[in-house]
């Protein structure tokens, strides 16, 4: 019976989506083979912006070092990096949705352009640490989601959503692969001058091919006139307001520690593959990469062909109970063989929360206010990276690696059994 009222629900819903785009003027102004294509370029964006943060990623360690800065300082550059992307991710969405996404993207983009100029040059210390501002405002992921967002209908948003995963998994292999050969071959800054080019690609792409606005008109018209407008974009009183809105605290909650202690682990995994598991540089560089392929097949195919057969409420328990699995797995794992098969279902959980979690909040706020919760969601990470580093270290010098499991175990079992038992409100989406 309830499944019966899903469907209608859902039906009702998609139909009363199309029924607005093309009663309010969509249609008119972008047709579906243009939102296609836009979406498209979004996918592009992110994967180009994804790959040459991954290639800059794998250099930075040697450049650091070349300057004459120890583990302790890396570390201290390495938390800048996070801290600035936690407190830009919310103001990069407040942006998008008072000036459009094509804006936000560009924007995006001009600071990665900053990033790797200043990068190039880092020829002391403080200019290093200077690199990182521009950090503030690189998120492009966020952007191509809110491309995604404002274009699909909301039962197909889970699955558009999810093949973002794709651009992250291709960014993993290629970025941490280009980055290796280009340093090997041409020196430690090569990198960082092809990723200089590669922004700037980036920025050309979206001036020309991401449309203003990029979403429909209808919505356009209806943010211009939203309370999301009205104040500035810093205003932290607008961006705490979306968190009083039904279900949406709760399930930010779930998306924040449902993945925290496995995000502690892979914050010390650097760590903990020389010492625990006896790996070399060239060994985890392969460990990176399956985990690449993983998550473009996982996150780019598993996630949306389960998002059109099952409910999100329904895919929001399976992941944290997964998550929970993978608890017990890490916490009973003594070889890196052991590590591979858990994975697996590491990197599911990880992008079936990421991605149900992102869907469910956009549809629980108005669509004049998706950027912003985008860029809430996109601050979960940054905040991992920020505290990650101290509390793993404590965890892992005192505890040891299998406390990492142990933990992630007690807190999705937790987790599991309050959405078992609570009534959180969601617009529930499912097609057949």
């Amino acid at each position: 019976m309830s499944t019966a009222s899903e469907k209608a629900s859902s039906g009702g819903e998609e139909k009363a989506w199309r029924m607005k785009s093309e009663t309010q003027g969509e249609s008119k102004y972008m047709g579906e083979p243009k939102r296609g294509r836009v979406i498209l370029v979004a996918y592009l964006i992110a994967t180009i912006e994804l790959t040459f943060l991954f290639m800059q990623l794998g250099v930075m360690p040697y450049l650091a070092k070349s300057l004459g800065l120890d583990s302790v300082g890396f570390g201290y550059l390495q938390t800048t990096f996070g801290v600035l992307q936690l407190v830009g991710g919310p103001i990069f969405g407040r942006f998008a949705d008072q000036f459009g996404t094509r804006a936000a993207l560009i924007l995006s983009c001009a600071s990665g352009n900053v990033f790797f100029l200043l990068l190039s040059i880092s020829t002391t210390i403080p200019i290093l640490f200077l690199s990182r501002l521009p950090a503030v405002f690189m998120h492009g992921l966020p952007g191509a989601q809110k491309v995604i967002t404002d274009l699909t209908a909301p039962s197909q948003r889970a699955d558009a959503l999810g093949k973002l995963g794709l651009c992250f998994g291709i960014g993993i292999i290629i970025g941490s692969a280009l980055g290796g050969i280009l340093s090997t071959k041409f020196g430690i800054f090569a990198p960082i001058y092809v990723g200089l080019v590669g922004s700037l690609i980036n920025t050309m792409i979206a001036m020309v091919w991401i449309p203003s606005p990029a979403k429909s008109k209808s919505e356009h018209d209806e943010a211009e006139h939203s309370t999301s407008q009205s104040g500035s974009v810093f205003s932290i009183r607008e961006i705490l307001r979306l968190m009083k809105f039904p279900g949406v605290m709760e399930i930010f909650l779930v998306k924040v520690f449902s993945g925290f202690p496995i995000g502690l682990f892979l914050i010390m995994f650097s760590i903990i593959s020389m010492d625990f598991f006896g790996l070399e540089a060239v060994e985890s560089g392969y460990l990176m990469s399956y985990f690449g392929v993983l998550q473009m097949v996982v996150q780019g195919l598993v996630v949306g062909k389960l998002s059109k057969h099952c409910t999100e409420r329904t895919l929001l328990r399976l992941g944290v109970l997964v998550f929970a699995g993978v608890g017990l797995g890490m916490a009973l794992m003594r070889t890196v063989w052991h590590y591979c098969i858990i994975a697996l279902p590491l990197v599911f959980a990880f992008s079936m929360l990421g991605t149900i979690t992102d869907s469910i909040l956009t549809k629980a706020v108005p669509s004049s206010d998706t950027g912003t919760m985008l860029g809430i969601c996109a601050s979960v990470q940054p905040l991992t990276r920020t505290v990650g580093p101290t509390i793993g270290g404590v965890l892992y010098k005192r505890f040891g690696v299998h406390s990492f499991g142990y933990l992630q175990l007690i807190v999705n079992i937790g987790l599991f059994v309050y959405l078992l038992k609570s009534k959180i409100p969601l617009r529930e989406q499912k097609t057949h």
